[in-house]
């Protein structure tokens, strides 16, 4: 009887087993297959999620190789690449309307910063994602499964050691972002939609890539770059207060 038993609870751990390994890998296709799927109507651009791990119980996970293209007309390449993206969330949040995320930890982002006269490859992402959200939160709706729309409330975030590259190819200047930290995004709303998260995010992402272009811009004057330092500066500052400066 007592073998029975040791065998049969063999068998339920072993079912148990299967079932979290099952769920966490069920949950990081939902997040990947949500990611690529909302990403681009977002941003107008490119946008691949690599893959996603997701634990059901603890809620913590980690988003591995999220890169985001250029919007059209300028290069190829990504406007940014996070490699790894670590997330805390709420256990089971996920399954609702209301997705509440303790922290989202983004280590050794790369930024590309392109610049033509007044416009910029990262300025023109954030007019993208800020005419498909609107003022009022508008634009496409990620929804739950039971159909209401999704909103987010994320209590922390913080990016740290990341780097811009001011330019492409060779001539290119790869600079350190300052550290960049957010709380309670969407706290006091009761949760924001994507598209508002992702706004707030960016337009704090974007004073970073400012204190960015500003210090290259000195460090090409030292060399005598005295035009080329102004343009970066300009394009610098019309980022700035396209966006409300940094805050």
């Amino acid at each position: 009887m007592k073998k029975k038993l040791l065998y049969l609870g063999g068998i339920v751990a072993a079912l148990a087993l299967l079932a979290y390994v099952g769920l966490s890998f069920f949950l990081g296709s939902i997040v990947k297959a949500g990611v690529n799927s909302f990403g681009p109507r977002l941003t107008g651009t490119r946008v691949v999620l690599a893959g996603a791990e997701l634990s059901p119980l603890s809620g913590s996970g980690t988003l591995r190789g999220l890169a985001v293209g250029n919007p059209a007309g300028w290069s190829d390449g990504n406007a940014f690449y996070l490699g790894k993206i670590h997330i805390a969330l709420k256990p089971f949040s996920i399954f609702g309307d209301h997705i509440v995320i303790d922290e989202i930890a983004i280590d050794q982002p790369e930024f590309t910063y392109e610049t033509k006269v007044i416009a910029s490859n990262i300025g023109d992402l954030l007019k993208n994602i800020g005419q498909i959200t609107g003022d009022k939160g508008g634009g496409p709706e990620a929804t739950a499964k039971n159909g209401h729309p999704l909103r987010f409330e994320v209590k922390k975030f913080t990016l740290q050691n990341g780097r811009v590259s001011l330019g492409v190819g060779a001539a290119a200047l790869t600079l350190p972002m300052p550290p960049i930290s957010l709380e309670n995004l969407g706290t006091a709303e009761g949760g924001i939609t994507p598209g508002q998260l992702s706004f707030a995010v960016m337009r704090s992402v974007s004073a970073g890539i400012v204190a960015a272009s500003v210090q290259a811009a000195g460090k090409i004057g030292a060399t005598g770059g005295a035009a080329a330092a102004e343009g970066v500066k300009k394009t610098g500052e019309a980022l700035k207060s396209l966006f409300g400066g940094k805050n």
